[in-house]
């Protein structure tokens, strides 16, 4: 335990279901009567910090930090080594996640200094951040623009003045990721339904919907895709067995199998394209409870989404040039409308992939958030 003036900063023992809680509950002091914030469900909250219950605690490692300040949390963090990627990337680089804070530099500034020293002892030499835990499903970056709505699923959402602390702190921006939004109203444009209808007409090109009834099946091939697909994006660590058997979990309650598509090249997978159900929009009345009545409020709600997300979208390298890309947002497209949404989301989208963000250009959809990765050294 350290101090700095009269702000204790108190490591949480993650296998403490109490520490843990009053760790995540501290959320709910800083967004307290915003509109737009999506209370998380604790229970997840509970699930994702458990080292017992999350598999990407079976090789990295993770130490959560209150900020005590009179005897009232004033804010929190963890630290990750996240030793999947120092391997992958060749970078001595850990991480800052599930940062909130009061209004007070000196607050942030110590939860700061707190992870810098754990991460430092462990040898790493620089912190980034946020990222809770990795870019694998789980929100990352800071909000900087476009505040003015709530979230979708599996995206942040913070207080503008975050920005304010995290750069007082010492850190500067590493990378920008975009949110565009675009109407699902079934209008392509004629260069895309041209690509598309072309790449159709490849007798060798197949593609189809998940067998929902034949899910586990479908597993291997979807870790595949994914892992192989996403692994060249800037921060992509290609997901364990494990971890992607655990991710599918949560995918199965999100994904909408009527609007996910599964490329396939001389019958081999070659691309995948995955649409979200914006649950957001329904757990948002349940304020991160289940129970009593949060569930009933959930699925009541869930009946009338009109939104939806587009989080994954990846062609093997060498099956690029093919259309399949423009078959993938075609087909969603016209799926969309027949599934009721009018609202989608295609996030995220890294501003150093110049060539996704002039494919956008073509197709019509604007940026109306951004969120932004920050690194300083450990000194």
């Amino acid at each position: 335990m350290s101090s700095d003036h009269d702000i204790r900063i108190v490591p949480v023992d993650p296998t403490s279901r109490r520490q843990v809680k009053r760790f995540i509950k501290f959320h709910y002091r800083i967004y307290k009567g915003d509109e737009n914030w999506v209370a998380p469900l604790i229970i997840d909250y509970l699930e994702r910090l458990n080292p017992r219950k999350n598999p990407y605690f079976n090789h990295s490692k993770v130490q959560p930090f209150l900020a005590v300040k009179d005897d009232v949390v004033v804010g929190r963090l963890t630290a990750h080594e996240n030793t999947q990627h120092v391997a992958f990337h060749d970078e001595p680089v850990g991480f800052f996640g599930f940062f909130e804070s009061i209004d007070d530099q000196e607050v942030a500034d110590a939860l700061f200094a707190a992870a810098a020293r754990w991460l430092g002892e462990r040898g790493l030499e620089r912190v980034r951040g946020p990222a809770s835990f990795s870019v694998n499903g789980d929100p990352v970056g800071l909000l900087v623009d476009g505040f003015d709505s709530p979230p979708v699923l599996g995206m942040a959402y913070n207080p503008r003045y975050y920005q304010r602390l995290v750069e007082n702190a010492g850190f500067e921006k590493v990378q920008d990721l975009f949110a565009y939004y675009f109407p699902v109203n079934g209008e392509v444009p004629d260069t895309v339904r041209r690509i598309a209808e072309r790449a159709l007409r490849d007798p060798k090109l197949v593609i189809r919907k998940p067998d929902m009834k034949r899910y586990r099946d479908e597993i291997d091939g979807l870790r595949f895709i994914y892992n192989e697909a996403l692994k060249m994006n800037w921060g992509a660590v290609p997901m364990t067995d494990e971890e992607f058997d655990h991710f599918s979990k949560e995918l199965k309650l999100a994904v909408d199998p009527k609007l996910t598509f599964i490329a396939e090249y001389e019958g081999e997978p070659v691309g995948l394209s995955m649409v979200f159900v914006d649950m957001n929009k329904a757990l948002q009345p349940a304020h991160g409870r289940l129970f009593p009545f949060g569930l009933l409020k959930i699925l009541a709600k869930k009946r009338s989404i009109e939104w939806a997300r587009l989080p994954v979208l990846g062609v093997l390298e060498k099956h690029r040039m093919k259309g399949i890309d423009a078959v993938f947002y075609y087909k969603s497209m016209i799926e969309g409308v027949k599934r009721g949404y009018r609202h989608g989301e295609l996030s995220w989208i890294l501003e150093s992939n110049r060539m996704m963000m002039k494919i956008l250009r073509h197709l019509g959809p604007e940026i109306y958030k951004t969120y932004r990765m920050y690194e300083r050294p450990i000194d």
